[in-house]
Order: C-alpha cells, then sequence, then structure tokens
C-alpha cells in the first residue's frame, strides 16, 4: 500500500480554525491606499470553495492583528486557545490563521510549548484580497487538508503556504513579496498539497524540543553583529538589567574582538548570551580560537544555538527564562 495515501480518507473529521488576523484578513482601504484588517473569519471561509467536502470546520475568532502587533504575550494565550481545543475530542486538528511578517516566531513558540498528537498548523497569505492572485483561501485549504491527514499526527507545528509543508523549527521568511517565502532553505519542505492529497517526502531533521512552561520572559534582545561593532549596546543592556541576549554573530560563530569583553561582562552579571549565526545557513560552532572566535565565546560561557536563527533563539531563550535563570539549566533546552 502506498504509504501517503490516508486511509481515513473518507472520514470526515472537525478541524477548529482559529483566525488571529494577518494580511489573509485584509483589503486595500482606497482612502489611503494600503491594506488594513476588514475581513471575518466568516467572510475568508466563505472564499474556501468546497472544503465542507473534506472537513467540518469550527470558526474561532481569536484577534484581528496584523502579525508585528502579535507579542509574546499574546503567542502564550494564543498557545492556551489551541492547547483547549486540542483537547476536544471531536476536534482532529488545529489550523491557526496569522500574519506572515512573525508567523515562524508563534509557529516556533507553539511548537516548542505544545505537546500533542494532533497536528497543528499555521498559515496565512502574502497577498491581501484586494489583490489579484489572492493566496489566502488555497493556503487555508491546504492547511486544513494537512490537518485532517493522518500523517500530520505527532509532527509538532506545521507551517502550510504555497502548498508546501514546513516544520515549524526549519521554516523561515526568506522574501517580502514572494508566494513562495516560506522556505526550509537548509532542508526542504517535509511535503507538499497537490490535488487535495497531503504526501510526505521526510520526517523534520531535528529532535524536537518541548519546555512545559506557562510563562514567558519578554526582556529578551537580539543584536545584529557587522564589522567594526563594540560593546556598547551590550553594556546599556547589562545596565538595563536586560534578562537574556541572543547575539546574531558572523559566520560559523565569530564576533568582532571590540565586543568580546561586554560580552563577558554580560556572562559574568548571570545574563544567558546565546549566539546563533547572521547566515541564513549552517550551524554555529566553537571553531576558531582568536578573539572573538567561537571557542573564545564557548569558553566565555556564551550558549550555541546552532541551526536556529535569531527570532527563533530569542523565543527559545524567553521560554526557558521562564523555567529558569540558571545559566547551565537554560544551556540544556538549546543543547
Amino acid at each position: 500500500m502506498n504509504e501517503n495515501i490516508d486511509t481515513n480518507v473518507n472520514i470526515k473529521k472537525k478541524i477548529a480554525v482559529i483566525f488571529t488576523g494577518g494580511t489573509i484578513s485584509m483589503t486595500v482601504n482606497k482612502e489611503i491606499n494600503a491594506a488594513t484588517p476588514t475581513l471575518s473569519s466568516s467572510d475568508i471561509m466563505d472564499l474556501v470553495y468546497h472544503i465542507k467536502d473534506f472537513a467540518d470546520v469550527d470558526l474561532i475568532d481569536f484577534s484581528a492583528l496584523p502579525g508585528p502587533h502579535i507579542t509574546p504575550q499574546m503567542m502564550m494565550a494564543l498557545k492556551k486557545a489551541v492547547k483547549h481545543h486540542s483537547l476536544r475530542d471531536d476536534i482532529s486538528g488545529i489550523v491557526v490563521t496569522h500574519g506572515t511578517d512573525n508567523l515562524e516566531e508563534t509557529a516556533y513558540l507553539l511548537d516548542l510549548t505544545l505537546d500533542t498528537r494532533k497536528p497543528i498548523v499555521i498559515t496565512g497569505s502574502m497577498r491581501n484580497a484586494s489583490e489579484l492572485g489572492y493566496d489566502g483561501p488555497s493556503n487555508l485549504a491546504s492547511a486544513i487538508l494537512t490537518a485532517i491527514n493522518i500523517q500530520s499526527e505527532n509532527r509538532g507545528v506545521l507551517v502550510v503556504l504555497n502548498d508546501e509543508i514546513n516544520a515549524a523549527r526549519e521554516v523561515t521568511k526568506t522574501h517580502t513579496m514572494s508566494l513562495d517565502t516560506f522556505k526550509s532553505l537548509e532542508f526542504g519542505p517535509l511535503g507538499i498539497v497537490d490535488s487535495n492529497d497531503v504526501i510526505y517526502y521526510r520526517n523534520q531533521t531535528f529532535k524536537r524540543s518541548h519546555i512545559d512552561t506557562e510563562k514567558i520572559e519578554e526582556d529578551v534582545a537580539l543584536i545584529k553583529m557587522a564589522s567594526g561593532m563594540d560593546g556598547r549596546l551590550f553594556d546599556f543592556l547589562i545596565k538595563e538589567n536586560i534578562k537574556g541576549i541572543v547575539v546574531e554573530a558572523m559566520g560559523r560563530g565569530n564576533i568582532p574582538p571590540d565586543v568580546v569583553p561586554s560580552v563577558k561582562k554580560a556572562i559574568t552579571a548571570g545574563i544567558p548570551v546565546v549566539l546563533v549565526s547572521r547566515n541564513p545557513l549552517g550551524r554555529t560552532m566553537p571553531s576558531y580560537g582568536y578573539a572573538g572566535g567561537g571557542l573564545d565565546l564557548k569558553n566565555a560561557g556564551v550558549i550555541f544555538a546552532r541551526n536556529l536563527n535569531g527570532q527563533k533563539a530569542r523565543i527559545a531563550l524567553m521560554l526557558a527564562l521562564s523555567k529558569t535563570s540558571n545559566l547551565d539549566e537554560i544551556r540544556t533546552y538549546f543543547d
């Protein structure tokens, strides 16, 4: 038997669709010539033709906000809502619509904090409903088809746009306007949605982590390294009693030498410093032994986040800090 065939395809499942807003809910306001949220959840679902032939849909209105308005605290509230509906016996899976600007951050937070076999799928839209080629309904249809497929179970949170299925940990937004902006650059998609069929080609590359928490520490900074930088930003954050710092380092995980004393000062003050690369591909490693090189930073106590990008490492650090302020314990969440 073909492993890609869902043997339960004839059983109509119920999916909870949680609407948070984003471009999928927007039209162009002609007075200002810019997109704003205007569509209701029912308006959007009415454009997903024939979906009732595949699934029963329970519409849930969480918010009607652009992606950048969604804060980490709101992500935790969304996590609570998703968990609540995932525990319903009549619900087989959850779909969440979200603005694409920070969709990957919300998806990764949900992936880290939720523990359920039921499929959880995040989707959105790159074009608003006033534009030709509005992709919201097709993305939502593909997300629902993914959520009802038995092979989507126990895969963690999935991101589905442009008929591609990606893992929350691996996917990132790569283009400001392209319909195929969401990519797992290093490993490729988990699968595709093709002619209403959900086809998986591979499993997640990484073992999934889980952080069991109902809280989040929002006071975490993200700093990107560039040539000739010094430690003034770090010194300021130390004085402000920042709770954690994520550094987007150069290359394999290296920083300018003038930044090093301030990084070490932060660690001495008990502030966790997590290192990622500003490069979109590859992992950070303590490969270089010069001042500011990865080995120098590791010996100072910097935590390496390997393949995570900056925004996801920040989410992970915020969640870890909600559990502990001990640097060694925080390190275990990234190792």
